[in-house]
């Protein structure tokens, strides 16, 4: 549930978008010495002077941000490393375009060069505010220009006013049968209603017909009338690929209305429902819409208050999106039944690489299942996301198994369980030799004490690249403390924060001597019993 989400302590992520200025100056840089040195590509098509070369960096630059924000903001919460390789693929492309033009390129010749710089037209950079008429009037006019090449609009973080909306509507009207990406995200804020839901049947009406791939309506308050006033448009739309909805307050009748209002989902590729207000009826409106989507590779439908019926019927209507690569349903009320559904599907699902399974009340019984489902699969799982879910050492066997049946592991998120020591200690184990891609494991708030978190420090000293352990929020003794850095010491900076670890926990054993020797004695059991744990990816 959306509420809750923001209540709990949740653990820290790293976000890799944006890059900081120096970064940014230091790819500039890069290219500037790629353009004006001698390189096989330089050798080709000849080297530009490096006044030329730096002028033309800086606009790539540019130009690539630009584009890769905009990929970001449709995953906000995402660690922003499809940003990233967008970022980097988009600037090697138009270095090669530059190239290819001869060294008597002129930095303007970049923007003809470059699809990206003539084809994104983006006013969310601005400062977040109302536009009125006079103002719509001067930043719209680039796309009034004869012959602009603009494929993709981003008039998020601008609210448009009807004076606004009536100034665009002629100018989207002559570029509807160019246009492939819409962002309409967060453009009403602050309006009245009736205003509001004026101006989305304008923008509606204007882009009927249009051949979008990409259309994002999100962070709009919606609501029944809101997705009904951009009706005229979703029904128009028979190329759709991309569509957000994330924040507009859809309930059940709001999501109803999706469903009736879009027919034609057969090249639907993404489909994001992020934190709304949807519950179990909406859930089912939301899968009938799945079940028209056999391409659907990315779907997120998460905080959107789904108990087990809507789980159940989500998970089998996704039983046909057999492409799927991103499944995304944190924070919702699955239970066990629901739970156990989804493991069903997600053994159909041989391409998914990322899963986010966290909040969903799986206990161990939907845990076990899916993490079964997952083994058994072929499913080259790079993040494993199951934090939250009342998880404890029942069943810490089976998703060791799945672990390390996963060799392109590379985020692993089992926090905010219960797993303690034993069950700690038998995923470590599953990971300890390969596993070579991994970096990020998130143990936090697991009742893990000394032991546990030795054997993960243990894992992670031996990864080369690792980025970072986050084992906060336990019950670590100081010693216990000070044996993970001594174990780390040749790569402190894997260590995430421990400001909320408990020494003096209700189950941490005693400090002195003795018991120091009980905990050694226990632990060497532990680990008898762990040799003679057998995972087997081949089960």
């Amino acid at each position: 549930m959306a509420d809750t989400l923001d209540s709990r302590p949740h653990t820290f992520s790293i976000k890799l978008w944006p890059p900081s200025l120096p970064t940014r100056q230091a790819l500039i840089e890069r290219m500037t010495n790629n353009l004006s040195s001698k390189t096989i590509f330089t050798d080709k098509f000849g080297s530009l002077t490096k006044d030329q070369a730096m002028e033309n960096a800086k606009r790539i630059e540019d130009v690539a941000f630009s584009t890769a924000n905009l990929q970001f903001e449709r995953e906000p919460d995402g660690d922003g490393g499809s940003a990233v390789q967008l970022y980097a693929k988009e600037c090697s492309k138009m270095i090669l375009e530059v190239l290819k033009k001869g060294p008597v390129c002129k930095a303007e010749e970049v923007s003809s060069a470059s699809p990206c710089k003539e084809t994104v037209f983006d006013i969310s950079k601005d400062k977040r505010a109302f536009i009125e008429a006079e103002e719509a009037e001067e930043l719209l006019k680039p796309l009034k220009e004869p012959g602009n090449g603009y494929t993709k609009i981003c008039f998020s973080n601008r609210s448009f006013g009807l004076g606004a909306a009536r100034v665009a509507e002629p100018i989207l009207a002559s570029l509807k049968d160019q246009l492939k990406v819409v962002d309409l995200s967060d453009f009403v804020a602050g309006r009245p209603e009736a205003e509001a839901l004026e101006v989305m049947n304008i923008f509606s009406s204007a882009l009927e017909g249009s051949v979008l791939s990409s259309l994002n309506l999100s962070d709009n308050a919606l609501g029944e009338k809101g997705v009904r006033a951009f009706g005229t448009l979703l029904k128009s739309l028979s190329s759709l690929e991309e569509l957000y909805l994330m924040n507009d307050g859809i309930s059940k009748e709001a999501a109803q209305a999706v469903s009736e209002l879009i027919p034609s989902t057969e090249k639907l590729r993404v489909l994001h429902f992020h934190n709304n207000m949807t519950g179990d009826e909406g859930a089912v409106a939301i899968s009938e819409v799945v079940k028209r989507s056999p391409l659907l590779e990315n779907f997120r439908c998460s905080s959107t208050r789904v108990g087990e019926g809507g789980g159940i019927a989500l998970s089998e209507a996704l039983e046909n999106c057999t492409l799927m690569k991103k499944l995304d349903l944190r924070d919702n009320m699955f239970g066990t039944e629901a739970g156990v559904s989804l493991s069903k599907t997600l053994s159909r699902f041989s391409h998914l690489t990322e899963v986010y399974l966290s909040y969903l009340n799986l206990e161990d019984e939907g845990a076990i299942a899916i993490a079964n489902a997952l083994k058994d699969s072929a499913a080259p799982i790079e993040v494993l996301e199951m934090a939250g879910n009342d998880i404890t050492v029942e069943a810490a066997s089976a998703i060791a198994a799945c672990v390390a049946a996963k060799q392109d592991l590379n985020k692993l998120n089992l926090s905010e369980n219960e797993l303690k020591d034993e069950g700690c200690v038998q995923i470590a184990k599953t990971v300890e030799e390969d596993h070579l891609k991994l970096q990020y494991i998130d143990m936090s708030n697991n009742y893990i004490r000394r032991a546990g978190a030795r054997a993960l420090a243990q894992v992670v000293a031996k990864k080369e690249g690792f980025k970072l352990l986050n084992i906060d929020g336990n019950i670590i003794s100081e010693e216990g403390i000070e044996e993970v850095k001594e174990i780390l010491k040749k790569t402190p900076e894997v260590l995430g924060a421990l400001d909320e670890n408990d020494p003096d926990g209700e189950e941490e054993e005693e400090d002195d001597e003795e018991d120091e020797e009980k905990e050694g004695e226990g632990n060497d059991e532990l680990e008898s019993k762990l040799k003679k744990l057998e995972v087997n990816e081949d089960d």
